[in-house]
């Protein structure tokens, strides 16, 4: 297996944001700063939109939250460890790498 291969199923990262929202745009850029430096999975879940209704009852006054999680060995995602509103690219590669511990 590939080293990038064994990264991407390690962590999951997970950006819970709107639209028009100036710190979710910061958050994306630094997501994406890391995510060009290194691989993981990532998506992002906009928490306006209807499907996504749970997560706007959970997060609609704090968007942007980032959720990291470790992918364990029968696919399923570990509890997540988060962090909300502002985050720098350390602070995020730092959980990333203790997520890839577990």
């Amino acid at each position: 297996m590939f080293p990038t291969a064994i990264c991407l199923a390690a962590v999951r990262v997970t950006l819970f944001t709107r639209a028009n929202c100036g710190l979710c745009d910061t958050a994306k850029h630094t997501v994406t700063q890391l995510h060009t430096r290194r691989p993981f999975d990532y998506a992002e879940l906009d928490i306006q939109l209807p499907s996504n209704k749970p997560w706007k009852d959970v997060y609609d006054f704090d968007v942007p939250v980032l959720h990291v999680q470790s992918v364990q060995a029968d696919a399923s995602l570990s509890d997540p460890k988060k962090l909300f509103h502002r985050w720098t690219e350390q602070e995020m590669e730092t959980l990333i790498d203790q997520m890839e511990k577990q």
